[in-house]
């Protein structure tokens, strides 16, 4: 019995002493009465929690207590965007009744109004402006947490375009005062070294209340064998391969109006059209900046010039745009489908279930590392094109009425500081690195690139040791591929949002007639010998305004014409001009 009892013991012993050297570290776990931080984000699970794991750590070392995010999950940017106006503007009628005000009619376009100027009155200025402007101010200048808030506090992941929509609307406040109250080190090193620059090549990668903390490119991600099984024996290196009839059925596209990171890839697709045709014009990189810094100086609406600027300019800017659709179109034609996740193209282009797809970076260098077979070769390939991508950032965002404001630029310090940024690329198990997911992207921090300063050399060589990627490939390091690829804000920045559209229009809504008219007219000979069913399968909408370049600024993106209403036209359009292409064809030709 004696020894019975002892095995037992003994048996709990065993059982007990790993929980009882475990006591310290649960004991650093996050409690009841801990701070929490509420974060929305169209970040993946992997992101979420290496991030949530990482901070929480950074703040017990920091501040003696750790830290519990609380993520929300709603979808992409494009549902965040819609959820958060939604909260701001019910907390703000909240608000402004509870103080004894009435609602105005337009209460809620006013408050989230990107244009309108409270200090430039109108040459008369009457009782209405200046019920607007108060009422516009009441919210912009209000960052209390129980006026108008989300109950959210932080904007983390998604484009600069959204997070920029999300300053103009006055959704999103700076985190500091000023740049005196910038923390030490985030932005310059000790001697002035900038290291995390306003932005590249035409890109901005911070602004006011908005901060790249990782940086993405866009590229082509393709499966070698099932392009030899099509009979391809070259691989895709630019955009308009895609819009090769040979990819029919077999190219992976992603709805860029669920995706703000994918709009920007076909932002991209649109951007290298319009320096094409700029280019074959006869016009050199030299003029473009220079007529595109006097355009921005005059500050005129949209296709209007300033003295000097030559029209035919500004008419090879317009024709590559519409160039740049049309090949967005074209690949549309060619498309196996369109999914609402970004992370899938890659995916399905690694298992062979389709041929080619337009991919995110860190997607497409993860799934190729991740299809590596018995022989050491990838199963998918990933490539940036050279000259087809400019380099974007994702920034984080404090929202206005954050309920808990310090914690939450508490967590923008650590994501922008090294220890932040070195999970975006270390590898698993190393010393400040994720804990369990390899995250594969590129830090905005330029310590963790080479460079000719020597401590930035010094410090690349450092954190490259230890990284996932060789940030030092020309191929993969951003501060090199920034100067392939020189954005013009101009060309497709005001047109961003209603790019998304018309993508959807032209190639969703309408796409079963697309492919149909597209596939008939290369059974019968292809593009060259069906000229006339060619021009119809390009048209652009014409109802309820013909679209163009300067129209989709001046009428479409301004809210002149109501969103639901010129989709519906567009589409209804679309799939009647995609039937009389396909009518048209000339058979026996």
């Amino acid at each position: 019995m004696r020894r019975i009892l002892w095995v037992v013991l003994a048996a709990a012993a065993m059982v007990a002493l790993p929980f009882l050297f475990r006591r310290p570290a649960a004991q650093a776990k996050w409690q009841l009465g801990d701070p929490v931080l509420v974060i929305v984000s169209p970040h993946n699970e992997a992101i979420r929690e290496e991030y949530g794991h990482a901070f929480s750590a950074w703040h017990a070392k920091h501040y003696g207590r750790p830290a519990k995010v609380d993520w929300r999950v709603i979808g992409g940017t494009t549902e965040i965007m819609r959820y958060l106006a939604s909260e701001y503007v019910g907390s703000m009628r909240a608000w402004w009744e509870r103080d004894g005000h009435p609602w105005p009619a337009a209460g809620s376009d006013w408050m989230l109004d990107r244009r309108f100027d409270p200090d430039r009155p109108p040459a008369e200025a009457d009782e209405a402006w200046e019920r607007r402007r108060d009422f516009y101010l009441a919210f912009r200048t209000n960052d209390a947490p129980g006026a108008a808030t989300a109950r959210i506090d932080l904007f983390f992941g998604g484009g600069v375009y959204d997070h920029d929509k999300a300053q103009r609307q006055g959704l999103t406040v700076p985190p500091w005062p000023d740049e005196a109250a910038i923390p030490a080190g985030l932005f310059a090193d000790a001697d002035g070294r900038e290291l995390i620059p306003p932005g590249s090549s035409g890109e901005v990668w911070r602004g006011k209340a908005f901060f790249g903390n990782v940086l993405s490119t866009f590229g082509i991600c393709y499966n070698p064998d099932r392009l030899r099984a099509l009979g391809i024996t070259n691989p895709p290196q630019a955009w308009a391969d895609l819009a090769d009839p040979r990819y029919f059925g077999n190219v992976g596209v992603t709805d860029p109006t669920k995706s703000g990171s994918v709009a920007k890839a076909f932002e991209m697709i649109i951007q290298q059209a319009c320096r094409e045709t700029v280019t074959a014009a006869g016009f050199i990189d030299d003029e473009i900046a220079g007529w595109e810094a006097a355009i921005a100086k005059a500050r005129l609406p949209a296709g209007q010039l300033p003295d000097g600027v030559p029209v035919a300019y500004q008419e090879a800017v317009a024709r590559g745009w519409c160039d740049g659709i049309n090949r967005v179109r074209l690949i549309g034609a060619n498309a196996r489908y369109f999914t609402d996740s970004a992370g899938k193209v890659p995916i399905d282009v690694g298992m062979g279930a389709t041929a080619v797809g337009i991919a995110i970076d860190f997607y497409g260098r993860f799934q190729s590392e991740y299809t590596r077979g018995a022989d050491g070769e990838p199963r998918m390939r990933y490539l940036t094109p050279v000259g087809g991508s400019s380099v974007s950032a994702d920034p984080i965002s404090l929202l206005r009425g954050a309920p808990n404001r310090e914690l939450a630029v508490r967590f923008i310090t650590f994501c922008l500081g090294e220890e932040g940024q070195k999970l975006w690329n270390y590898r698993v198990g190393e010393p400040g690195g994720p804990h369990r997911y390899a995250l594969r992207r590129l830090p905005i921090r330029r310590d963790f690139y080479p460079g000719e300063d020597p401590a930035f050399e010094a410090a690349a060589l450092a954190h490259g040791a230890r990284c996932s990627d060789d940030l030092a490939d020309p191929s993969v390091n951003p501060y090199q591929l920034a100067r392939a690829f020189i954005y013009r804000p101009r060309w497709t920045g005001a047109h961003f949002g209603i790019q998304r559209d018309l993508v959807r229009a032209l190639c969703l809504d309408s796409g079963e007639e697309l492919r149909a008219a597209w596939k008939h007219i290369q059974a019968h000979g292809g593009a060259e010998r069906q000229p006339e069913a060619m021009s119809w399968l390009l048209k652009m909408p014409q109802t309820p305004v013909p679209v163009t370049w300067a129209s989709t600024v001046t009428d479409y993106a301004s809210d002149k014409i109501d969103r639901l209403e010129y989709l519906r036209l567009w589409t209804s359009e679309m799939r009647a001009n995609y039937r009389k292409a396909y009518a048209s064809v000339r058979v026996g030709r």
